[in-house]
């Protein structure tokens, strides 16, 4: 890498093109050095990623109206739109404006962080949309994605925009304008010129980040890639750029960032040096801000240790300068503690968010953000309760330029009623590169696969003895050693015994799928419960459900399913034992008040796990 000086001239000393930033990026964009097989391989990934959270987010409002909006202006020959089919095409710029959209609204696809902020997979949207209508194939689209990340990344690097309440799109603008240029394989200076326009209109605060946040949050990054392929567009057409750009007199630098005074260095790869940048961001496994994905995942780890919720007197998380500043309490925005808060403010609170990760163990892209888990009563009890503090060790990690030192988690207390507190930290998320699990290929399909399941209406029924073969494959998929099918009809039968199946209504033509041995008269059941009552008390015997049908929401319907029949039955308690080992089902039971009772060593033959006994007062 190439380490460049960045600063201001005054208008009487021309600065030769050569010498500008602008310039110096548009020489990396035309490069022609090839790309490394490990950053091939993480395009792909970051493809996948984008095409999940996009398809995840395909009816929210501000997707939709989006999409209406590139409707509006189809083309012969264009580009696609998530959720239209293929066969019609739109103008890139207003496809790249929809899908960018998607991608963006759940706050759920790739980062980096260093000076500034920035979500680099936001420059996808807008190689894709161009490849398609001027119908490039994959090896230039793949040369353009590495070319947006790596100009991103390194400008966010070197220049804050934040500190001036200036929006990180303004970081989006020229390295997509810079990624459409390789893409096309255009010439230097035209990109250049592409380069400067694009940062010159996408300039704009940061409010969308503060206090009520709406929709301009997923907006944002569409309209700068909107306004880089026109940027590009008017460059290949010949028109030229205010220049120089970033070190003009009364450039973006000094009018809108640090002054005529200001230094700034910024690295940018060599001629013939590989493009490597996407390779430091990450991605998301949780759909919040991405400094809380180490928290949230903080949060799981520490909440068993919590045996009572309602004991808890106070937490505190030491953090970096940022998480504190703009998503904790240090942003002294009364928004972020307010349970009638939009969704995109609750995923910019990471007192809401630990709260919820503490008290579920879980974190969805939908459920986490309802109105009704927001203005649950111990909910916004323990939301109240914490409160965020800068750490200068934190915030020194936060920006450590060796990958491996740096750090966006924090150290968390819970101070507990009874004078205790429980204390620990995380460097970095789960799925971050140097985290526990880090991403992998399957990592990402298995996102693509839930996030794009087809979002048909789950339905809950009474089972039959019809229905105990199915039920038999589905206990086959969940436990290690399954029941007999005549014990099925048994259970099935008996007086004191209910089962419930979830299932999906499918068309015939459907039936050739993977689970046909799951279908029955149109119906492809995806799981199960079975409890058994008795006087004042029930007993939940078994839930399963499916692999392929897991974290959409399957067994929670089946859980209230449940409940709701056992207070029809006027019972007093419902019981049921579950694996130590199987911290996730303890999540799951705890988010419905189950609470922990009592134990059984070594109940479980198969593994020797000890049963922990839970039970519920209804």
């Amino acid at each position: 890498m190439q380490n460049h000086t960045v600063k201001v001239y005054p208008s009487r000393k021309i600065l030769p093109r050569e010498e500008q930033l602008a310039w110096k990026i548009a020489t990396v964009a035309t490069d022609p050095v090839e790309l490394d097989e490990d950053v091939v391989d993480m395009v792909i990934n970051r493809i996948i990623d984008n095409a999940s959270v996009a398809i995840a987010a395909i009816n929210r409002p501000s997707v939709a109206n989006a999409r209406a909006q590139a409707l509006s202006h189809p083309r012969d020959g264009g580009a696609c739109v998530f959720g239209i089919p293929g066969n019609q095409r739109f103008h890139a710029e207003w496809a790249a404006w929809a899908n960018a959209t998607a991608v963006r609204e759940l706050d759920f696809h790739d980062t980096f962080l260093a000076a500034d902020y920035s979500h680099p997979g936001d420059n996808i949207p807008a190689v894709i949309a161009v490849a398609q209508q001027t119908k490039r194939g994959g090896y230039d689209l793949l040369r353009g994605i590495a070319t947006g990340y790596e100009i991103q990344i390194d400008l966010v690097k070197g220049i804050c925009l934040h500190e001036h309440k200036i929006d990180h799109i303004a970081h989006l603008g020229p390295s997509a304008a810079a990624a459409v240029g390789t893409l096309l394989g255009l010439d230097t200076a035209t990109i250049y010129q592409a380069v400067q326009q694009s940062l010159h209109v996408t300039l704009s605060t940061r409010q969308s980040r503060k206090g009520e946040i709406s929709s301009w949050k997923a907006y944002a990054p569409s309209h700068a890639i909107k306004l880089a392929i026109e940027a590009v567009d008017r460059a290949m057409r010949g028109e030229g750029a205010p220049s120089p750009i970033y070190e003009g007199e009364d450039g973006v630098i000094a009018r809108v960032l640090d002054g005529p005074e200001a230094n700034y260095i910024v690295p940018l790869p060599g001629y013939g040096e590989a493009k490597r940048a996407i390779l430091e961001s990450y991605t998301k496994e949780h759909s919040a801000e991405y400094q809380s994905q180490a928290i949230i995942d903080l949060a799981f780890r520490m909440r068993d240790r919590v045996a009572n919720m309602e004991a808890i007197d106070r937490v505190v998380l030491h953090t970096s300068h940022h998480t504190h500043f703009v998503i904790g309490s240090g942003a002294e925005d009364p928004q972020k503690m307010d349970p009638t808060a939009s969704r995109e403010t609750l995923d910019h609170s990471i007192m809401y968010i630990l709260a919820v990760a503490l008290q579920d163990g879980e974190w969805h892209h939908v459920r986490s953000y309802t109105p009704e888990r927001a203005r649950r009563e111990d909910t916004v009890k323990l939301w109240h309760k914490v409160s965020t503090v800068e750490d200068a060790t934190w915030t020194g990690r936060y920006h450590n330029p060796d990958p491996n030192q740096r750090a966006f988690g924090g150290r968390l207390e819970i101070f507990m009623s009874d004078g205790t507190c429980i204390t620990d930290e995380l460097a970095v998320a789960n799925a971050h590169s140097a985290g526990a699990r880090p991403f992998s290929r399957d990592d990402y399909v298995q996102k693509f696969n839930i996030l794009s399941m087809k979002s048909l209406k789950t339905n809950i029924q009474r089972a039959n003895f019809r229905y105990s073969e199915i039920l038999k494959y589905i206990e086959n998929q969940c436990f290690p050693i399954d029941w007999r099918k005549t014990n099925f009809l048994k259970e099935l039968r008996k007086k004191n015994a209910i089962y419930f199946i979830a299932y999906e209504e499918i068309d015939i033509d459907q039936n050739i799928i993977k689970h046909k041995k799951a279908i029955l008269n149109n119906k492809f059941i995806i799981g199960f419960a079975g409890i058994w009552f008795y006087e004042e008390f029930s007993e939940i015997v078994s839930i399963g459900v499916l692999k392929s049908h897991r974290r959409l929401g399957v067994a929670h319907l089946l859980i209230s399913k449940l409940i709701n029949y056992s207070h029809s039955k006027k019972m007093k308690i419902i019981n049921l034992e579950v694996g130590k080992k199987n911290i996730e089902a303890q999540n799951l039971y705890r988010q419905f008040g189950f609470k922990t009772n009592g134990y059984r060593k070594k109940y479980y033959l198969h593994n020797g796990d000890d049963a922990i006994l839970m039970s519920l007062n209804i």
